[in-house]
Parts: C-alpha cells; structure tokens; sequence
C-alpha cells in the first residue's frame, strides 16, 4: 500500500485526485434526541390537600404589621385615623369573635348607640301571640301576628323576610319543638335569655323602634360598623365601650354583679356563684375599610 502511494505520487498527472480519494473522510450525524427523565411523576392532590394548601397561602398573604399587635383601644384609633387621613369618610368596624361550639345559638342582639355610624334599618317583627296580647302587638306595629296556626308557614319558609320573632310565655312550648331547628341557627328563635320570650309584647316592639340589631355569622364571629371617622375620638370609644358590653351581655361574658339580671338572680344567696359563659369571647378587633385589623387588649 506504501509503494502505490509513493508510485502515484510520483506521477504528476493523477497526484491530486489520488490523494483527495485516500484522505478524504466522509461523517455522518443524526439530530439529537433527548433521553428520558428518570424519575417519579407527582402525585396527584386531593381537593382536601389543595383547600389546605390554598389555605395556608391565604394565611401569609393576609398577615399584616399588627397582625399579633396588641393595643389600646385609644392606641388603635389613632392608627387606624393615620392610615384613613385622606378618607375621612371611612368607616370603623369591630369584629368579635366567639368560641361558638357546635349546636350552639347564633349570637345575636339589639343596641342603641350614641352616635350611629349608618342609617338604621326597619325592622320586620313576626310575633307568637293570641287574644289581648296579639292585639298589643298588631297596635304597637308587628308585621306579622299569629297563634300557633302561623307555625307551618313559618317551617316552610313564608316569612324569612322578618328579622326579629317573638313569643308570649304561654305559646313558647308549642313552637319549640316545631321551630327550633328552623329558627335556631338563624339566631331568630325566641329565648328568655333574649328577652324575646315575653308577655310585655308592646313594650318590648316599642324599645325597638330606637335600637340596632346585631348579628354574628354561622362560626360566631360579630362584626358592626361603629363609628365614621370623622367623629371625635370620645364618640368613638363610647360606641366601642357600649357596643363591646352589649355583646358579652347577650353572650354570657359578664363577670359577678356586672348587670342588674345577675344581681336579682344572686340576690338572697351569701355567695355568688360564677356564670359560665355561653360563647367564650377570644379576640375584639378595631378596623376600618382600608386599615388593618387591630386587636384591642383593654376591652
């Protein structure tokens, strides 16, 4: 093989071709392909897991400066007022939470404050009565009266539209085990703890002509437009006082010879018994509609 390449590299006349032919190497080449991933694919997620993960989402994104601040009540008016300084038109909210267990009435209330921060709105009033005390009722304004006849229709839904139910001591017992499940978690079910089960029906329609109901939601948490803020700082820590006293009164949350009920049911006893509170309180906050949700810790 070397004496040929020599021999045709001493002729001239093929020289050129004779070496292109020799050393020319030809390649060839394929696109490339990827190789497989090796590995486990995700599992997929149960919508339980996804609620969890959103949920937890919602909690960082929610957290705020104050989120574990503790302050004065006249601390966090004064935060909340720089923080709206260009909406003097904003509205402060309290909101109370309650450790409602489960089965347990939805709190719920009246109160007439100082100084209102929105219009009050009508009251529709159904009221349980018979005789001379569904007439005191139908004259004092009740939009609905009626004896134990009313019981169906109201099971059936016809007056969902009324805010506010009453009841005479003498028809409690026949409405209770017929309606108790259907007024009851709409915080409508008449209760002597209330003051809804009543024979002063009169009396009670017309307290109500100047008050403001107050309801709290399904988990027991209360919110209630307190005050503008615009109004003096003494406005507004009167209706945060007066409004936070009326909730632990319709809650249960009063402490021994704090109202007068507690002293006549005390009264003649040489030692007071603790009232057990029905919806524990765990957290009043201030807030306001562009501000922060403080919690109030003199209250």
């Amino acid at each position: 093989m070397r004496d040929s390449i020599a021999l045709l590299s001493a002729d001239g006349s093929s020289k050129g071709s004779t070496n292109s032919e020799l050393y020319s190497r030809h390649f060839s080449s394929t696109p490339a392909v990827p190789a497989p991933r090796v590995g486990t694919k995700k599992p997929k997620l149960t919508k339980k897991q996804l609620a969890l993960i959103e949920k937890k989402r919602a909690e960082r994104r929610g957290k705020n400066a104050y989120a574990q601040e503790k302050m004065t009540l006249s601390d966090a008016i004064a935060v909340l007022r720089a923080v709206e300084v260009a909406r003097p038109h904003s509205t402060y909210e309290m909101t109370i939470r309650t450790a409602m267990s489960r089965g347990a009435p939805v709190p719920t209330g009246r109160i007439n404050l100082p100084r209102e921060a929105k219009p009050k709105k009508e009251a529709r009033i159904l009221v349980f009565a018979e005789g001379r005390q569904a007439e005191e009722a139908r004259r004092a304004g009740a939009h609905v009266v009626g004896g134990l006849e009313l019981v169906e229709s109201v099971a059936a839904g016809k007056h969902n539209n009324c805010t506010t139910v009453l009841c005479t001591t003498s028809l409690i017992r026949g409405i209770t085990s017929k309606l108790g499940r259907v007024l009851g978690p709409r915080g409508l079910m008449p209760s002597e703890r209330r003051g809804t089960v009543t024979d002063d029906i009169e009396g009670y329609i017309s307290r109500l002509s100047g008050t403001t109901e107050w309801r709290g939601d399904k988990s027991g948490t209360i919110r209630m437009p307190i005050a503008k803020m615009h109004f003096p700082v003494e406005d507004v820590v009167k209706n945060v006082k007066l409004f936070v006293a009326n909730v632990k009164r319709a809650t249960g949350n009063l402490k021994d010879g704090e109202g007068e009920a507690d002293a006549k049911a005390e009264k003649g006893k040489s030692k007071s018994k603790s009232i057990k509170p029905v919806n524990a309180i765990t957290r009043i906050l201030l807030s306001s509609s562009q501000g922060p949700g403080i919690q109030i810790r003199d209250l």
